[in-house]
């Protein structure tokens, strides 16, 4: 519910009364002091009833330069109201839809002072950092909950819908600022960790959580896209953006850290792949949240403004998904490289099991490792295989290695250069019924038996 404040031009005073009594509004009317405003007509109304009354003022010659305030309420005790709730109820607009007016406020209301933005993207990109380098998921979590990137996002949006390029512009230009910081801010306080050695890093890609920003795949499009859905659904129907923030904060506050820690630790190719992510998930909450509120209908009224309003929509949505095609090959690449790197590693572990279950069924596979070398950007070759196996003692092996070179070969299409690491291994016999030790040598020592262990 909704409590709308109208300041009345000269000549809408009949008019707007005359359109709340036709559709049974209960109003309150003041006098306005000012040489502008003839009257103050206050009148509460549904959330998704506001935008049409409003439309419909204009018509009888409240502009957009009429003094609008619309807030929150939280109960309103009448029986024509109640009316009015059903009536707009069983309108085709959604209950909690809110007025392109409340929209644009809301939109700018995200935006946070300069200072406060800046302090809160510095803070949330160190503890960002941090949390990769101990790989703690719950440190790198804790850093998007205070990340302040959910206002740029809408309100560039929003901007382009409503046709308000003062606010498209903030947006963009927060966002530029946003990220360029937390990159900055990753970097410097990853060079810090690494020149007072608080932190032993031997190699930053052997990090899970630092691992997950550097080989991203097509499923990255779907949390930015889900992201920048969820930011303007929760826009638009005035519920808090708080949790979907967050939810924007995942998608671009850990690979720009990444970025900075590629910057920081002289790792070119870290620095580039999480950048490309970030880029990505980037214009990709953008899209997502442009589509939606267009879709939405909030363009602005008039023909010309409606117009032009749909232009932009549309060039920079065209603009989005242009640069989103391009970088995405990246992800394409990287998505094909994890399937052929999952598919080699299948075939090699298929043809050693096989092997060893027809020639060498007392050895037991243990761990297979694969390790490969970058070819173009993204794609890489599988060169050596380290496979370590169950031996027990006494057991010939030889021929063993060429026997599964050749074997990986038949499999792989390619030669790879296979290392077997042997482990000793022995069991003991079970007891017999009686629960006697079965005797051995002198000493009553239990006699150990050749055999492969799990």
């Amino acid at each position: 519910m909704r409590l709308v404040h109208v300041s009345l031009p000269p000549g809408t005073y009949g008019k707007v009364i005359s359109a709340l009594d036709e559709q049974e509004i209960d109003y309150v009317v003041t006098e306005e002091a000012s040489d502008r405003y003839t009257h103050v007509v206050m009148f509460p109304l549904p959330t998704n009833a506001v935008e049409q009354v409003l439309a419909n003022f204009r018509e009888l010659g409240v502009d957009d330069d009429a003094i609008t305030v619309v807030t929150e309420v939280q109960a309103v005790e009448s029986r024509r109201f109640e009316d009015l709730e059903e009536q707009f109820a069983e309108a085709d607009v959604n209950e909690d839809r809110i007025a392109r007016e409340e929209l644009r406020g809301k939109a700018d209301q995200l935006l946070s002072t300069p200072s406060t933005y800046i302090a809160l993207t510095i803070v949330s990109a160190v503890v960002a950092t941090a949390g990769l380098l101990l790989d703690s998921p719950a440190t790198v979590v804790g850093s998007m909950v205070i990340a302040p990137l959910i206002g740029p996002a809408m309100a560039a949006a929003v901007g382009t819908v409503v046709d308000d390029t003062e606010l498209f512009r903030a947006g963009v230009k927060y966002q530029i600022i946003g990220v360029g910081l937390s990159v900055l801010a990753a970097a410097v306080f990853a060079f810090s960790v690494e020149a007072t050695n608080l932190v032993q890093v031997t190699d930053l890609r052997s990090i899970e959580e630092v691992r997950g920003r550097i080989t991203p795949d097509f499923l990255s499009l779907a949390v930015a896209i889900g992201a920048g859905t969820a930011g303007a659904v929760s826009l638009t129907t005035g519920v808090s953006t708080a949790l979907v923030g967050v939810m924007i904060a995942v998608a671009l506050i850990p690979p720009a850290a990444t970025v900075g820690l590629g910057i920081a630790y002289g790792l070119g190719r870290v620095a580039l792949s999480a950048g490309v992510l970030t880029l990505v998930n980037l214009l990709s909450i953008e899209l997502a949240a442009l589509v939606v509120l267009y879709q939405a209908g909030y363009a602005p009224e008039g023909f010309f403004r409606a117009r032009g309003a749909r232009s932009d929509t549309v060039k920079r949505v065209g603009v989005l998904l242009v640069a989103i095609a391009v970088l995405s090959l990246f992800l394409g690449g990287v998505t094909y490289d994890s399937y052929q790197q999952a598919r080699t590693e299948d075939a090699v572990d298929d043809a050693i099991v096989e092997t060893l279950s027809s020639e060498y069924p007392s050895l037991q596979r243990h761990d297979i490792s694969l390790m490969a070398e970058q070819r173009l950007l993204v794609l890489r070759r599988t060169t050596g295989a380290v496979v370590t196996l169950g031996v027990p003692p006494g057991t010939d092996t030889g021929g063993l290695l060429s026997t599964l070179e050749t074997a990986i070969y038949d499999a792989v299409g390619h030669d790879i250069r296979v290392e077997l690491r042997y482990v000793a291994v022995e069991y003991t016999e079970p007891r017999p019924p009686g629960g006697e030790t079965p005797s051995g040598p002198a000493g009553g020592a239990g006699r150990l038996s050749r055999g492969a262990a799990g």
